[in-house]
């Protein structure tokens, strides 16, 4: 009876024995694996972006300078809202705010692009106003460009400009899109955008040449220039006051070169590509202006309010060394010799004077590789629907450094219902 009540109670300690085993051993089934993290977004926290590296120098003998820390008292402010390296600088949402972008270029006193500047060596002041880096990138921006050509050059610069036109379409990327503007007495637009690696862009630049101007020599003195008596009488009777009651006066023509119209008719152009893309005027020219219609003052102030800036390679006299300096000199009334650099200082661009044809062709690829390096700042401003010009300064806190960058800019209506750059995931 004894060994009976044992037998039962060991196998009932036995089957608990055996249930506590499988119970033990379906809790230690582990859970199944958590999704892994996306590559593109490991490490990048909602609303945030890593610090992009720098670029890399399109030249191989150039060494990139190191960036250098500011001033420890000279606070940076918060970190902007950077991007990825590689991806978009921002997407796009509809606000109320003005988000103002400026691109800048940096070069050291030997005239080479640096590299490697991060936010915290920038400041960027608004009417004198420090204002609040919201996005900083490296990252090159789509370009659309306004390739506007001088055809009123003389015959032998013409020429050189003729020749080099081929290589302009090496200079940009597939990303770009180019219209084509020549102008001589009056503008004419020869295409519209169109990408500018397509086969269409070679075809138009090859229509856009030109032969040039004879360069004429007038002489309005001397005896048969005009109604001339020696001694009390008549000289020559063909000019005789009874035969040409007017006289014999010879009226030498006036040069036109209507650069004014020529940029703001690109700029008409450029106003309406998206803001997305980075506008740019690229002007060919010798940089006379003499016989438009539009004023220098009113063709700057619509492109500092559409946000464009102007690039240009100048040729012929303008090019010449020494000259630059004297046509800071303009008379009034007269011809302005060169007044490309002035839209060029007022909007952020980059200018090169080249005289010899290979030295035409290679602007091109630096102009456009200096396009590219260009650093970008953000940052909302105040009171945008005021209208008034406000003034930008974009200071680099590190020595023998220049900064090139526009000077200003004027807000409008439009844009204060346009899209404003933030960053979203």
């Amino acid at each position: 009876m004894k060994l009976g009540l044992m037998a039962g109670v060991m196998a009932v300690a036995l089957a608990g024995q055996q249930s506590a085993t499988q119970s033990a051993q379906q809790q230690a089934i582990p859970d199944a694996p958590s999704a892994a993290p996306s590559p593109v977004f490991s490490g990048i926290a909602p609303g945030k972006g890593t610090v992009p590296d720098a670029p890399k120098p399109a030249n191989e003998n150039q060494v990139p300078q190191a960036a250098k820390p500011p001033a420890p008292d000279d606070n940076p402010g918060p970190p902007p809202d950077l991007p990825a390296p590689g991806e978009a600088p921002a997407y796009i949402l509809r606000t109320n705010v003005n988000f103002v972008q400026v691109p800048f270029t940096v070069k050291d006193n030997k005239g080479n692009l640096v590299y490697g500047l991060t936010w915290r060596d920038v400041r960027v002041y608004e009417n004198n106003i420090r204002q609040e880096i919201k996005l900083f990138t490296v990252d090159p921006f789509p370009l659309s460009i306004a390739l506007v050509i001088d055809q009123s050059l003389p015959f032998n610069v013409m020429e050189k400009v003729n020749s080099s036109l081929g290589a302009l379409p090496g200079a940009f990327t597939p990303q770009d899109e180019v219209a084509v503007f020549t102008y001589n007495n009056g503008t004419k637009k020869q295409t519209d955008f169109t990408g500018s690696q397509s086969a269409r862009l070679p075809a138009i630049l090859e229509r856009s040449k030109s032969k040039g101007r004879e360069v004429d020599l007038y002489d309005n003195t001397g005896p048969l220039a005009q109604t001339t008596t020696i001694n009390g009488r008549q000289f020559d009777a063909n000019t005789s006051p009874r035969r040409n009651q007017q006289g014999m006066t010879l009226t030498i023509p006036k040069e036109q070169h209507t650069l004014n119209d020529a940029i703001f008719a690109a700029a008409e152009e450029l106003a309406t590509r998206p803001k997305d893309r980075r506008r740019v005027i690229y002007v060919i020219s010798d940089g006379k202006e003499y016989g438009s219609h539009a004023k220098f003052t009113e063709v700057r102030r619509y492109l500092q309010t559409n946000q464009i800036s102007v690039w240009g390679t100048l040729v012929g006299d303008s090019a010449a060394w020494g000259l630059g300096w004297v046509e800071k000199f303009h008379l009034p009334m007269m011809m302005q010799d060169n007044i490309l650099p002035k839209y060029v200082n007022a909007t952020g661009g980059t200018l090169y004077s080249e005289w010899r044809q290979r030295a035409i062709e290679d602007s091109f690829a630096e102009i456009g590789r200096t396009m590219r390096a260009q650093y970008t700042v953000g940052y909302y401003t105040k009171n945008f629907i005021d209208g008034k010009y406000r003034s930008i300064d974009v200071r680099v806190m590190r020595p023998n450094l220049t900064v090139t960058a526009k000077e200003g800019f004027i807000p409008s209506l439009r844009d204060a219902r346009e899209n404003t750059p933030t960053r979203v995931r």
